[in-house]
């Protein structure tokens, strides 16, 4: 059996299982220790007085605080503290699940990802579950064939999958919204203003999804169990998407976990193309203000996106593919 599930020859599945949690809790616990460490330092070692861009942020001016202002500031936040002790006292109130509060609105971290993390994650899914439908559909299509067309779809995959976000959401919206006017430019909370978002999010990821399917599919379609299907008769469509489809997925939804914690990230980045309600707008104006608890906060919150995706896809393998049970 192989290590990435979890289970060892001979050993009971559930204690097989238990295993699998234990070791993913500590990597998750790992990877949110080392997110906050690095984006803490990087944010705080950073050019720039942050007392001073606080101010200002707050004022809306760019003049020179006085003496007397920057030390207010830096004594309310701790600033004129060592580095290390910032860092301690910071790495504290994170593991007490504190993300500590906004620098600028004065508001716990974790409300204000709270309040907007609902549209992130309907884009996140939508764009996740648009990757899976474009992706079976052309390796349905395609997979396993060896024309001409089926060599344009694969080199399509290719384009697809090293394509920018951002650069295909803002070709999408120059055609959709400001030409066709098919969908607002200025991208709402409701169904229309989530089509191109997602699809600028989900175009990219078909593609990495598609290769990997893609592949899996071909070597599926020699196995002695599709010529068996052929021979019963069935038609190709149908052994197609019976019988390969299921087994040729299997790649492809271990890549999911690390796709959703991928797609969390960049849809920061798209709700700021197509001025989407959600976390981008707040990790935005929190690294513009230099707004560590803010900006680290939504980072964590990727990467525990990250983390408990993985967590899901690794205890729902077995129950797709039922082989992992009994080995």
């Amino acid at each position: 059996m192989s290590e990435s599930t979890g289970l060892v020859a001979g050993e009971p599945t559930r204690a097989g299982r238990v295993r699998v949690v234990l070791h993913r809790l500590l990597g998750a616990i790992f990877v949110i220790w080392a997110t906050a460490s690095i984006t803490f330092g990087v944010q705080s070692l950073l050019p720039g007085d942050r007392a001073e861009l606080m101010i200002n942020a707050a004022a809306g001016t760019f003049t020179q605080p006085t003496a007397a202002e920057l030390a207010a500031v830096n004594a309310k936040y701790g600033f004129d503290r060592p580095f290390w002790e910032q860092y301690l006292h910071y790495i504290g109130g994170v593991l007490q699940g504190d993300l500590g509060e906004s620098y600028q609105s004065h508001r716990p971290v974790a409300e204000l990802i709270a309040g907007q993390i609902a549209p992130t994650l309907a884009l996140t899914l939508s764009a996740l579950a648009l990757a899976w439908a474009i992706a079976i559909a052309v390796t349905v299509f395609s997979g396993g064939r060896d024309g001409p067309v089926a060599r344009a779809f694969g080199g399509f995959q290719v384009i697809k999958a090293v394509a920018p976000p951002y650069w295909i959401g803002t070709i999408l919206l120059v055609v959709f919204s400001i030409h066709l006017r098919w969908v607002p430019v200025e991208g709402g909370g409701g169904l229309q203003g989530l089509i191109l978002p997602s699809l600028a999010l989900a175009i990219p990821l078909s593609g990495f999804i598609g290769q990997i399917i893609r592949a899996e599919f071909g070597r599926v379609l020699e196995q002695p169990f599709v010529t068996s299907a052929r021979m019963r008769g069935m038609g190709n469509l149908a052994v197609r998407l019976r019988h390969v489809l299921r087994h040729a997925v299997l790649p492809g939804i271990t890549l999911s976990g690390w796709a959703l914690g991928s797609l969390f990230s960049g849809a920061a980045v798209i709700e700021t193309v197509f001025a989407r309600p959600g976390i981008g707008g707040l990790l935005v104006t929190g690294t513009a203000t230099r707004d560590i608890p803010l900006v680290t906060g939504i980072i964590i919150a990727s990467a525990a996106a990250y983390v408990i995706a993985n967590l899901i896809v690794d205890l729902l393998y077995p129950i797709i593919d039922p082989r992992l049970k009994q080995s």
